[in-house]
């Protein structure tokens, strides 16, 4: 199985009359939680909706030779959002490593979200050609979002903004971050895929129209 459950999540469950401070932090990490879980729900919301201009037929299309398809950016989507979940995972296995303030400043999830910098997309996460169907992509990709806020109730216990991943554009991210900007991008590319559809060949867009 993708997660593992750490005997430290478990651990947290307190007993009957204890007086430690959990409880009060548990509420603190759940304040840092929920605007996160609710990016992830209404990033992944919006990215459905412009998918669903798409047709399976059209799934594979690029519109033109230099840009991607649709199943390539699902495909993207998955390979970023499973980097972050399993470093997550791994790394908080760990006891989190300091560091300065001045590392702990980085640029805003907005620019990613705007889609203000634009870059070509590490090796690591780039998408392969070959692709399956939208239908078996999509239920890919909302699988991966089920395990990220698997992952996230399971840990909720655990103060998540003390571990430190650097990205190479923003800086460093705690995880709360990290997730946050797992929405952000995601946004991002909703964005790419309303492109897409306004952007297939004459004969592709006119097929959507009508069945629009």
């Amino acid at each position: 199985m993708f997660l593992s459950k750490p005997a430290a999540h478990r651990s947290e469950k307190r007993q009957a009359g204890d007086s430690s401070p959990i409880p009060a932090k548990l509420a603190e990490n759940q304040v840092k939680l929920e605007p996160v879980i609710h990016k992830l729900t209404s990033a992944e919301e919006t990215f459905l909706r412009a998918a669903d201009r798409i047709s399976a037929s059209n799934w594979p299309e690029r519109p033109d030779p230099e840009r991607w398809s649709a199943g390539h950016v699902v495909a993207h989507l998955c390979l970023v959002e499973r980097g972050v979940l399993a470093y997550a995972d791994r790394v908080i296995q760990r006891q989190p490593k300091a560091l300065p303030f001045y590392r702990r400043l980085h640029l805003p999830l907005a620019l990613v979200e705007a889609r203000v910098m634009k870059r070509k997309a590490p090796r690591m996460v780039a998408p392969e050609e070959n692709h399956a169907s939208k239908e078996v992509m999509i239920a890919e990709l909302s699988g991966v979002r089920e395990r990220t806020r698997a992952f996230l109730e399971e840990t909720h216990g655990r103060e998540l903004s003390e571990y430190y991943w650097r990205h190479p554009v923003l800086g460093h991210l705690n995880f709360y971050d990290w997730f946050a900007f797992v929405a952000a991008h995601q946004l991002r590319h909703s964005k790419q895929m309303w492109e897409i559809g306004q952007n297939l060949p004459k004969d592709v867009a006119s097929s959507q129209k009508q069945k629009g």
